[in-house]
């Protein structure tokens, strides 16, 4: 597939968290179009010549009609049939080319949209992995993934498959309408009288399909979220007998999303057979006007039986341009929710210093904060202000305080999931925003509250954060963080399944796979957040050696309210109401302010 252009992402973002019930920008289908365009433009060639291909179909099947009038005049009402030879090898000859047109029409086509979808997928998911953990929790998982597949895929209805069907649809219509006119003229005028009444109602329920399919995906989404969420917390729920609570939230929310289903129903349910009823109309009467040019000669039997099969063509497509104006407005629905994804801020990119080479070389780790401040977008008050302190290589820096006081914020802004609002951080004296993001993270291992590992083995999970590293490298990480016993007691040892996010192994078992896995990278820096958090005093004491082991020789910083792991620290820094404050184990006060 070839290189798309940007997408368009020029409606100013809004970082600030939304309600639970999304506010969309509202997008006209033209501009839903122009925002996603890029990714089709690559493929603009495919697109030209499967229209065109169909369109040769569309020729194909109007040639076919006229040679079936031709034969019921010339063989048929007659009984000649030596006239019958002739016309009948023409029809075959059209009828195999416009098979071909179309079956390679229709396989460019679908071949557009495919590519279309896994780019536009892949785009917004490279989007996603570049949001800072606070942007991710603006929507539910639930709801990321449904924006991902089912409005990625309503997006492609209208911006990959719309224009080959609008026009192969409008040329169809002009070609079976322009055979329609040559064959007989008035009882086309009387056709296309009900043009304007058909393109009205489309507009109409256009407008209204894309209020209510707004509102079914948003609901979608909604009930989606919340379910995961309960499934997830449901050995509270049972513990704490809320089952009723739940059941009653999930009712609210699937009786909004069937509400929302049913609007679509009511106006699907309305358009199409007022669509048919307009058609019925407009048939029987070219049937009695037909049967009075006939009496009249001024129109054959084949004639009028060509004129029908004309407009049996004409008027799908016809009802076609209709659908596919309302299904743009339904569509644009779908692109808003994923605009929305795409103008959520991510995380900084880097500003490059042209007097900082890349990449960086080996760093020891000496980390500083001059004068660090920072509010998050649309909060009037700043999480952290004025943090000062400087952090020599291998020092071990216990970073406490009350919830809320910014404890996550000081490391976020250290792996930079933000740039700080004033002030800079240096590591080894260079500005972390001069870097780019990934030259940060390269130097810098997190081992989060959470044991997050994936649905994979052992061994998978390990070497996620360095894939090249060596089966004795990996035993040794284990034994490290004392992983390895019961990782080869396992009937498949370390090729062992750990389930869906760890779930066939103890929190433990959890807590040290992830720890052999922080082991394994080599950065400078160390980031330990809560690492002995919901462990027991067993477990709390099997980790505390491999947390040792892992800090040693390593800037490393901290979060806990362990006092067993604070009284190992060789600099505490107390947060409180955004400012820092520093002592030394004993109460000595320290560098920082």
């Amino acid at each position: 597939m070839a290189t798309a252009a940007p997408l368009d992402m020029s409606v100013p973002a809004n970082p600030a968290a939304p309600s639970a019930r999304m506010r969309h920008a509202r997008l006209s289908p033209w501009a839903a179009f122009r925002t996603f365009w890029p990714l089709v433009s690559g493929n603009r060639v495919a697109v030209l010549v499967s229209a065109l291909l169909l369109v040769v179909s569309a020729g194909c099947d109007a040639g076919a009609i006229g040679i079936a009038g031709q034969l019921t005049d010339d063989v048929l009402t007659p009984g000649n049939l030596a006239a019958f030879w002739d016309p009948a090898a023409l029809w075959l000859g059209l009828a195999a080319v416009g098979a071909v047109a179309s079956t390679a029409g229709g396989y460019l086509a679908g071949w557009t949209s495919e590519h279309f979808l896994l780019g536009l997928r892949d785009r917004l998911f490279r989007h996603l992995q570049r949001l800072p953990p606070d942007g991710l929790d603006r929507y539910g998982t639930r709801d990321l993934v449904s924006r991902l597949t089912g409005d990625v895929e309503v997006v492609e209805t209208l911006v990959a498959s719309a224009p080959v069907e609008l026009l192969t649809s409008a040329v169809g219509a002009l070609v079976f309408a322009a055979a329609a006119l040559y064959t007989s003229w008035q009882l086309a005028l009387i056709t296309f009288a009900a043009a304007p009444l058909i393109w009205i109602g489309a507009r109409v329920f256009g407008t209204l399909m894309r209020s209510a399919t707004r509102e079914e995906r948003d609901s979608n989404g909604r009930l989606a979220s919340l379910l995961e969420e309960s499934l997830a917390n449901m050995p509270l729920v049972q513990a704490y007998g809320r089952e009723e609570a739940e059941r009653a939230k999930v009712h609210r929310e699937g009786r909004d999303w069937m509400r929302a289903g049913l609007r679509q129903i009511r106006l699907s349910s309305v358009y199409g057979p007022l669509g048919e009823l307009l058609e019925t109309v407009s048939v029987l009467t070219v049937i009695g006007a037909g049967a009075w040019q006939i009496s009249a000669h001024h129109l054959s039997v084949g004639g009028l039986l060509a004129f029908a099969a004309y407009l049996g063509y004409l008027h799908p497509r016809l009802q076609e341009l209709g659908e596919l104006v309302v299904g743009a407005s339904s569509a644009t629905a779908a692109c808003e929710r994923l605009v929305e994804v795409l103008r959520t801020t991510p995380a900084p990119e880097a500003l490059p210093h042209p007097d900082v080479p890349l990449p960086i070389g080996p760093l020891r780790g000496a980390v500083t904060f001059e004068d660090v401040g920072f509010a998050y977008p649309g909060k009037g008050r700043p999480v952290l202000h004025g943090v000062r302190l400087e952090v020599p290589p291998g020092l071990l820096v216990a970073v406490t305080g009350p919830s809320g006081a910014g404890k996550s914020t000081l490391v976020s802004l250290l792996l930079r999931f933000h740039d700080p609002s004033r002030g800079r951080i240096l590591l080894d004296g260079l500005d972390i925003a001069a870097l780019p993001v990934a030259e940060v993270r390269r130097h810098i291992t997190l081992l989060p509250q959470e044991s997050m590992l994936f649905d994979g083995t052992v061994r998978e999970n390990i070497v996620y954060g360095r894939p090249d590293a060596t089966d004795a490298e990996v035993f040794a990480a284990a034994e490290a963080a004392d992983a390895h016993d019961f990782v080869v007691a396992f009937p498949d040892g370390y090729d062992t399944p750990v389930g869906r996010r760890g779930n066939s192994l103890s929190g433990g078992q959890r807590r040290r796979i992830a720890l052999a896995r922080a082991l394994l990278r080599t950065a400078p820096v160390l980031v330990l957040d809560e690492p002995t958090a919901g462990l027991d005093d067993a477990a709390t004491t099997r980790v505390m050696a491999p947390l040792r082991r892992l800090a040693a020789g390593r800037t490393t910083f901290l979060i806990t309210h362990d006092l067993r792991l604070t009284a190992q620290a060789d600099l505490v820094l107390h947060l409180a109401d955004g400012a820092a404050t520093s002592t030394v184990p004993g109460g000595v006060a320290a560098r920082g302010a």
